[in-house]
C-alpha cells in the first residue's frame, strides 16, 4: 500500500509559501491507519517503551494510538497554558515561526524509556524540543516515528543521536 498516495498538499497554509502535508486523508482509511500503525509499532517492538509522547494535536491521535497498541502510557505534550498540573516548557523554531511545548513536571520518572511521535518532521524543533523536555526529566529517549518526513528541511540533523523512523519522505520542495 502506498501511504504517500493517503497525504494531500494544502498549498499557502497556514502562510504563504508553506505547502501544508495533510495525514486526515489517511486517518480516514481504515487500512492506512493500520499499516501506519502497525509499521510505527514494529519499529519500537524490543524497545521496551513504558511512554509515548505526542504533540498537539495531530501528534495527539496516532501517538495516544501507538501507545495503545505498545502496551504503553501516553503524555500529552501541549501549547503553553493547555495543561492543567505544574508544568516544564521547551521553545522551539518552527520553519514558519518560533513556538514552546509544555509538558506536566511529573510525567516522565528518571529511567522511563519514551517513544516520541508527531505527525511531520520539518525543521525537527518540535520533536528536538520534546526530546529535551523527556531528558530533562530523566526519560530516555528510545526512538521518534513521523508518519512524514520533509527531508529538504533537514530535520533529521536535529535528532542525530536518536533511532529515527519516517513512513513517508519528500525530498524537494
Amino acid at each position: 500500500m502506498d501511504l504517500a498516495s493517503k497525504i494531500r498538499d494544502i498549498p499557502d497554509f497556514p502562510k504563504e509559501g508553506i505547502v501544508f502535508k495533510d495525514i486526515t486523508p489517511l486517518l480516514q482509511d481504515p487500512e492506512s491507519l493500520r499499516l501506519a500503525v502497525d509499521l510505527m509499532a514494529e519499529f519500537a517492538v524490543g524497545k521496551k517503551i513504558d511512554l509515548v509522547v505526542g504533540a498537539e494535536s495531530r501528534g495527539f491521535i496516532l501517538g495516544a494510538t501507538l501507545a495503545y497498541t505498545l502496551g504503553a502510557g501516553f503524555i500529552p505534550a501541549r501549547k503553553p497554558g493547555k495543561l492543567p498540573w505544574s508544568t516544564i516548557a521547551a521553545e522551539y523554531d518552527l520553519e514558519y515561526g518560533t513556538d514552546s511545548l509544555e509538558v506536566h513536571e511529573d510525567a516522565i520518572s528518571p529511567g522511563t524509556r519514551v517513544l516520541v511521535h508527531d505527525d511531520l518532521l520539518a525543521t525537527g524543533g518540535t520533536a528536538r524540543a520534546k526530546c529535551d523536555l523527556i531528558e530533562k526529566l530523566g526519560g530516555e529517549v528510545v526512538g521518534v516515528t513521523f508518519i512524514i518526513e520533509l527531508e529538504f528541511l533537514g530535520g533529521r540533523d536535529k535528532l542525530k543521536e536518536y533511532d529515527v523512523l519516517s513512513l513517508i519522505q519528500y525530498g524537494s520542495e
